[in-house]
């Protein structure tokens, strides 16, 4: 049996992939995690502000086989008020700066440096497709292992006056530092 048919007996979930310009690094991880979990997971990526996708990003998926030539950059309001079962951060600046967003879900920090920051095209290309393969490493750890991107645990106090600052209902959120 394979990864998808494995995962696809299990309740879709659903995930939210940030980094700060959702240019590079949460738009590889959208279309990786899509490409190994098929329909089981309805998959979604943002950032702190929208750019476009990096054309680096988008040759290196397409290496691959995955399109992601179609996906656009968006911010994290869009999906404000929707549940999720997992949020992850794939860059520093986003997990640093990445705001409380309500709920009940895994918080996931993978940290994964900017490709897009390398200088020279070949030198960029093989950064983007470091970090493709690093993403395709941790997605995979996580599905063949069982996990399913969802184990809300009950969050660190931090988390819980962070809601009633904002005015939300006290919700549980797990800061997972998996690196």
């Amino acid at each position: 049996m394979d990864m998808t048919s494995q995962v696809s007996q299990l309740p879709k979930r659903r995930v939210l992939i940030l980094c700060t310009a959702n240019s590079a690094r949460s738009q590889m991880a959208e279309g990786v995690l899509r490409w190994l979990a098929g329909d089981a997971y309805d998959v979604f990526s943002a950032g702190s502000r929208a750019t476009t996708v990096n054309p680096f990003a988008v040759q290196a998926m397409r290496e691959i086989g995955v399109d992601i030539g179609a996906q656009f950059s968006k911010t994290y309001e869009r999906y404000l008020g929707q549940p999720f079962d997992a949020v992850i951060t794939v860059c520093d600046n986003a997990a640093d700066n990445c705001p409380f967003l309500p709920g009940q879900y895994t918080r996931i920090h993978w940290s994964f440096p900017d490709p897009a920051a390398v200088d020279g095209d070949t030198e960029k290309l093989q950064a983007f497709r470091d970090v493709r393969d690093g993403l395709i490493a941790r997605f995979k750890g996580h599905l063949y292992s069982g996990q399913t991107l969802n184990a809300p645990k009950p969050a660190p106090d931090i988390y819980l006056h962070a809601a009633r600052v904002l005015g939300q209902p006290p919700s549980t959120c797990v800061v997972i530092e998996d690196s």
